[in-house]
């Protein structure tokens, strides 16, 4: 079979869940009273799983950055979302979750505690 440009294959996979990582600021980054905090979505299906953010258990939604989703060649999808708080909401958020969420699936959620968190 040949496809013409622009053609796009898609196989359903069924909703496969992503796996979520948070990482912390660095402790040179809070010294410059900033704090980013990252969250990586790997391996998910179909692409439009959503990534939020809750500090101290409340969404929100400001000082969120988030990346557009890319097809890895096993047919899952990663994507990233960017937290940027100052140095001093970071140690006082007591958590802070990232939440990868699809209509009709139950979350998945991963939570970093910044007091356990060290260099």
């Amino acid at each position: 079979w040949t496809f013409g440009g622009g053609t796009k294959l898609i196989v359903d996979l069924g909703v496969v869940r992503p796996t979520l990582t948070v990482l912390p600021p660095s402790k040179e980054e809070e010294k410059q009273n900033s704090a980013t905090v990252v969250c990586l979505a790997s391996g998910g299906f179909p692409s439009n799983w959503k990534l939020g953010w809750k500090v101290g258990g409340t969404s929100t939604s400001s000082d969120v950055s988030n990346s557009p989703e890319v097809l890895g060649t096993n047919g899952h999808y990663s994507w990233s979302s960017t937290l940027s708080l100052s140095a001093d909401q970071w140690r006082k958020a007591g958590s802070v979750t990232c939440e990868a969420s699809l209509s009709g699936q139950s979350p998945v959620t991963q939570t970093l505690n910044p007091d356990r968190c060290s260099e």
